[in-house]
């Protein structure tokens, strides 16, 4: 049975966050950091932060929206994707990386890290996998990649979009197969956020299939 804590972590500028950290039953596989939408750490990130311990990690969702606002925990519905997007863009993407290398190494102890985002944490797993040294990432229909393909990837990274995304358009993902054709790139019958059950896009086989997908590279390149 997993185990959750809130614990507060210190990034590199001196910043203090909150995180939120799901402990595996006996002994970690490796680490893992999940990177948050635009709605915060809500509900719904610590059951996918839960998911993956259960899976073996020692996983752990930092708080990205503390350097704006401390405690968001955003919905799917109403004005709440306007305000996320409205927070998300006050912070800083070089901030954004000085957290996640934070909960990085607050999850150490368990070897190899692994970074997977989700959205706006889509596109953090990718500048991730470039700038910092996670041993493989993973991201998930990340609006913004197609903006960063001039950097290079120093780890293995796997990617999924939904071909019915009303937010990245087929032909931003044609752009990063272009630009990293040896980059595994999925495509699911599916619209953005598909792995989420509280959106209205979420699609479960979709949602089933991109996680043995992710499961499966996990484990190639954290402990396999």
């Amino acid at each position: 049975m997993t185990r959750s804590e809130r614990l507060e972590l210190t990034a590199e500028d001196g910043h203090r966050l909150n995180a939120y950290l799901a402990r595996p039953e006996g002994a970690p596989r490796a680490g893992l950091v999940v990177v948050q939408e635009v709605f915060g750490v809500n509900s719904h990130m610590r059951g996918v932060v839960d998911g993956f311990a259960a899976d073996g990690f020692l996983a752990i969702a930092p708080a990205l929206f503390d350097r704006v606002e401390r405690g968001v925990e955003l919905t799917y519905g109403g004005d709440d994707l306007t305000r996320g997007r409205a927070l998300r863009a006050e912070i800083p993407p070089e901030q954004v990386l000085l957290d996640v290398a934070a909960a990085m190494a607050a999850v150490a102890e368990a070897g190899k890290c692994g970074v997977v985002g989700y959205c706006w944490g889509g596109l953090i797993a990718w500048l991730s996998a470039c700038e910092l040294s996670p041993a493989a990432a993973v991201g998930y229909y990340g609006g913004g990649i197609q903006d960063n393909l001039d950097k290079e990837p120093g780890c293995p990274v796997m990617l999924h979009y939904g071909d019915k995304d009303a937010f990245i358009e087929p032909a931003q993902i044609a752009a990063v197969r272009a630009a990293k054709p040896d980059l595994p790139v999925f495509l699911y019958p599916a619209g953005h956020g598909f792995n989420c059950p509280e959106r209205a896009d979420f699609h479960q086989e979709s949602a089933d299939l991109a996680r043995s997908r992710t499961l499966d590279f996990l484990g190639k390149h954290l402990y396999g």
